[in-house]
This record gives structure tokens, C-alpha cells and sequence, in this order.
């Protein structure tokens, strides 16, 4: 398998996630340009940090439309914890700051009587075999974005942990700090089988 292009937002932990890939078996590149990451075969859009600055991140190095063009279009991707909020439009988190607008649901922060930021494991039904993932998050995808497979977890209340349209997997959770099932996932990923 050829490798993996990561993008990189200047948010995100990419040494986890480069390890991940590695212990699948494939090999990683980061993106260079617009370019890497329009022919990219497979490509992990990742985040940790603030919506806006990620965003800005993205437009900055001019990856912003090739990442909304080829998610539009289906191509295999895996968007991780602020990389899935990086779909869609708006994110309350960073009034102002627009997304890619895949989603057509806004991120917003945890509400309720829940521990915010939700730092743990928690059950992820909806994505094939159950399983516990790790989640570091304070905000999520408010409702069930259109059109999209969704995986399901709790926190306080039914909490959305991951959209799947097609090759296009986005993840609340860190996939690639969730043990055997995360790493499971990922593999399925890479084979096109989530």
C-alpha cells in the first residue's frame, strides 16, 4: 500500500498518528502543498487545538479547497477529533471561523452536567464491532450531519463519535490512542472495509 499523506495543522499531534499508520503497516508523508493533497491515494486530516486556528492553518498553506474538494468527492479520508469538527461549516468554539462546510451540522460545546473537556474511554456503537475509544474533546457535532453513517457514544447523553459517508471517516475519538479497536479501525480504513 502506498502511503498515507497527513496533513499537517499546525494542531495536531502528528508524531501519534504517523506511529499508528506505521504500526498498520504503511508508510507516512506529510502534505507539501495543494497539490499532495489533491492525488494524495489516502489521507489523514488530523487536530488537536482550536477550530479557527486550525482552519486558518489550512488556508494559509493553501489546502483549505483541495481538502473540501476531495472530501466532497468521496476520497478516502480520516478526519480525527478537531479534524472531524474541521468538516463542518461553523464551529461555536471560534465564532466567525468557517469550516469546510462538508457537514451541514455546526460544532458545538458539551453541554449539560458532563466533565468538560471529556478526557477517557468511552463505548463507540455504530462503526461495526463495539469497542472503547480515548476522547479529548470539549465540543462536538451538534446533530446528525445528512447523508452520513453515524457512531454513537455517551456522555452524559447520546454524543456523536463518528461520521462515515463512503471512504470519508471522521472520528471524535483518537483512533490511533485507542488500542486494538482503534487500531482495527484504522486498518479497516486503509483496506476501504469501515
Amino acid at each position: 500500500m502506498s502511503e498515507v499523506v497527513v496533513v499537517p495543522t499546525g494542531t495536531a499531534n502528528l508524531a501519534s498518528v504517523r506511529a499508528a499508520l506505521h504500526r498498520a503497516g504503511v508508510g507516512s508523508a506529510l502534505a507539501t502543498g495543494p497539490a499532495c493533497v489533491a492525488r494524495a491515494r489516502r489521507l489523514v486530516l488530523p487536530g488537536v487545538g482550536a477550530f479557527g486556528a486550525a482552519a486558518a492553518q489550512l488556508r494559509a498553506r493553501g489546502l483549505f479547497e483541495p481538502l473540501r474538494e476531495r472530501i466532497a468527492a468521496g476520497q478516502p479520508t480520516l478526519a480525527i477529533c478537531l479534524g472531524l469538527q474541521l468538516l463542518a461549516e461553523r464551529s461555536d468554539e471560534s465564532p466567525g471561523a468557517l469550516g469546510l462546510g462538508i457537514l451541514d451540522e455546526p460544532v458545538e460545546r458539551l453541554s449539560g452536567s458532563v466533565r468538560v473537556p471529556q478526557l477517557g474511554w468511552n463505548l463507540v456503537t455504530g462503526l461495526g464491532e463495539p469497542g472503547f475509544a480515548y476522547f479529548a474533546h470539549s465540543y462536538r457535532v451538534s446533530r446528525p450531519p445528512t447523508g452520513f453513517q453515524i457512531g454513537w457514544t455517551d456522555h452524559g447523553g447520546p454524543v456523536i463519535a463518528a461520521v462515515r459517508r463512503g471512504a470519508v471517516l471522521g472520528c471524535q475519538f483518537h483512533p490511533e490512542l485507542s488500542g486494538a479497536w482503534g487500531a482495527a479501525l484504522i486498518a479497516r480504513w486503509l483496506e476501504g472495509t469501515c
